[in-house]
């Protein structure tokens, strides 16, 4: 599965250092002008999870594999780019292709850095962003209802699914809504993701500070925890100067700098857990001695398609799934101890996997 979280905001908020941080490579250039980043660069990047690391400990596994998420560094957005200003078109076709939203704003005083707007005001930024996703959506929603009605007057079923949604969604955006607002019933939610509007990804907010506020965040910070709070979204504090430099770092040398810092852990993965947690994503394990693993599915997915996330012959084929939560699992000592006490559990085609599983597939070939 490929979970994407775009990293977006105004130039200069210090979303390319982020990346860089993120990726531990140069592939996003960080300088003092909009526009450095052009192309949208993509990387990869483990989400920590203790959990695995005891897993193979225990099992004595030769490799550890985690589970991994794809963050997109998306080129700087202006007001206007909902006509087409800067890289407006190409911003929001990037954006089109993402799972969820990682808004870096600004949240630190330098003057050497400049701000695009000429003022530091993260409260402003995250609206001057969310304006222009919202008239993006308000304009790609009108089109679409253009069109649809030929299917309308035919009686198209699809279309007129599309049409209720289309026009539940304008309705929030035209009273200054995103479309993440939106109450989706069951039956709707495969056919409203269908539309990919742009505000209808989940946000999590980053706070970029100052090195000094990494550990405790500022006034600028405190304002966005309360516009978070209030539209339900996530936010992390963060200085990604301080990450980029504990990403050039080996793991000792980072821990000690963090002490001194007062910070008990990076802010990235916070950050990552964060962006996990926002796409409604949970792990599950496959330990043996030849590899501690861990697997990405979303919560709510039941034991045949999560088998498919390691191969489609296993959800083909699939019988049943032998199961040990995790807690079970460590106070057990394994997955014998497991079986012995009893804890170990034979599961069928309804489970739905929870978050830690430890699982071993049987299916027919």
């Amino acid at each position: 599965m490929g979970f994407k979280t775009g990293i977006v905001g105004l130039p200069n908020v210090g979303k390319s250092t982020l990346f860089n941080a993120l990726t531990r490579t140069a592939a996003a250039q960080a300088e003092n002008f909009p526009f450095c980043t052009i192309e949208p660069n993509v990387g990869e990047v483990a989400v920590p999870d203790p959990r695995l690391e005891k897993l193979a400990e225990i099992a004595q596994s030769r490799q550890v594999i985690p589970t991994r998420l794809t963050f997109v560094d998306i080129a700087g957005l202006v007001k206007g780019a909902s006509k087409g200003e800067g890289l407006g078109n190409q911003f929001l076709a990037n954006i089109r292709e993402v799972d969820a939203i990682a808004h870096v704003l600004r949240c630190f005083e330098e003057e050497d850095v400049t701000h695009v707007e000429g003022r530091v005001d993260p409260i402003a930024d995250a609206e001057v962003i969310e304006t222009e996703l919202m008239l993006a959506d308000m304009d790609s929603i009108e089109k679409r209802l253009q069109g649809l009605v030929r299917k309308l007057k035919g009686g198209d079923k699809e279309a007129q699914q599309q049409d209720r949604l289309l026009r539940a969604a304008l309705a929030a955006l035209e009273e200054g809504r995103p479309a993440r607002t939106v109450e989706v019933a069951q039956e709707d939610a495969k056919a409203w993701a269908m539309l990919q509007l742009l505000t209808s990804k989940p946000i999590l907010y980053v706070c970029n500070v100052e090195e000094s506020a990494a550990g405790t965040g500022n006034a600028h910070s405190d304002r966005v925890a309360e516009k978070a709070a209030a539209e339900g979204a996530a936010h992390v504090v963060i200085s990604a100067r301080i990450e980029e430099e504990i990403s050039q770092l080996d793991a000792e040398d980072a821990e000690m700098f963090m002490e001194e810092l007062g910070l008990k852990e990076a802010g990235l993965d916070r950050m990552i857990r964060a962006g996990y947690d926002l796409l409604g994503l949970q792990t599950y394990f496959t330990v043996g001695p030849k590899e501690a693993r861990a697997w990405t599915i979303s919560r709510g997915t039941r034991a045949p398609q999560a088998a498919g996330v390691i191969h489609g012959d296993f959800e083909r084929g699939f019988i049943r799934a032998e199961t040990i939560a995790y807690d079970d699992f460590v106070a057990c000592g394994g997955e014998q101890g497991a079986k012995e006490a009893g804890k170990m559990r034979v599961e069928g085609k309804t489970y739905v996997v929870q978050d830690g599983d430890v699982m071993h597939f049987l299916f027919n070939a």
